[in-house]
């Protein structure tokens, strides 16, 4: 009899220690610089944006903020050998911050790849990268949803003018959930518009990433989200963590990690919103 009780009780713990496992896949979101970000998510790590290269790799963007400064700012927080090995990759855009060339060479060209749309997979696929999908509204990573969400990636005015709605192009967001486990939403490089507001009440993510460096144009405005914009998601999701990040790493970014720190705590929803440096991960 004990000894049957004693195989009860191990099987028991067995069970309980299996449930716990299951449960204890953490999501965590790593900085790593500017709008780079590995993610972990139902025990997958994804590689989100990467811009790879080394400080000062490239001119600064023309006809933006800032444009004598050369991109990227400042170095990677690790190494970017550290970085190539993810479960999976996700570009939202192929605008050089956020898909740059030291990326396409040294990423392992077998790994899985998401990108936003047909042209941007056409363009990736040239670049030697051969599993390549395209992400849709519903979208799936063995058995994680990935959701893209458009991003309007500049104002009206700037897209009303041809040359630089070119240069602007399409942009994306996508929206992660699982069963279990908390939604994250990255917004992707966007400003405010109805249909990013509309998104935000559709999706009621528990956690959203929000590129908040109030990239300049010059002539017209800002062509991703400021610090206005991060008390905005706080008041559509009050309970939401809002994670800050895609500041002081490109030229023509202008809203500074103390600038936001500031306004938050001014605005009484710093504990809401997480500023994180380069290299620091969050968990949750």
């Amino acid at each position: 009899m004990k000894k049957m009780i004693l195989g009860i009780a191990l099987v028991l713990i067995a069970i309980s220690s299996y449930g716990q496992s299951k449960n204890e896949k953490k999501s965590s979101v790593q900085l790593i610089r500017n709008a780079t970000v590995v993610y972990t998510y139902g025990g997958k790590e994804f590689l989100i944006d990467p811009m790879l290269a080394k400080k000062g790799a490239y001119p600064g963007f023309e006809g933006t903020a800032n444009a004598h400064l050369r991109n990227p700012m400042v170095e990677l927080p690790v190494s970017a050998e550290s970085l190539l090995n993810p479960d999976a990759i996700i570009v939202t855009h192929t605008h050089p911050d956020h898909w740059d060339e030291a990326a396409i060479k040294m990423l392992p060209k077998e790994k899985t790849l998401y990108a936003q749309n047909q042209q941007d997979a056409e363009t990736i696929r040239s670049q030697g990268f051969k599993d390549v999908r395209i992400l849709s509204n519903n979208s799936n990573y063995e058995n994680i949803t990935l959701q893209k969400t458009f991003a309007q990636h500049g104002s009206d005015a700037a897209y009303a003018n041809p040359q630089i709605a070119e240069i602007l192009g399409h942009a994306s967001g996508v929206f992660f959930s699982q069963p279990g486990q908390k939604s994250v939403y990255f917004a992707g490089d966007a400003i405010w518009t109805k249909d990013f507001e509309s998104h935000l009440k559709k999706l009621n993510p528990s956690v959203v990433v929000l590129n908040t460096g109030y990239a300049q144009v010059n002539g017209f405005g800002a062509i991703i989200m400021g610090k206005e914009d991060v008390n905005r998601v706080h008041q559509i999701l009050p309970n939401a963590t809002i994670i800050a990040v895609h500041m002081e790493a490109i030229n023509h970014c202008v809203l500074t990690r103390k600038e936001l720190m500031d306004y938050v705590k001014e605005m009484g929803i710093s504990d809401k919103v997480i500023i994180p440096a380069d290299g620091q991960v969050i968990n949750f």
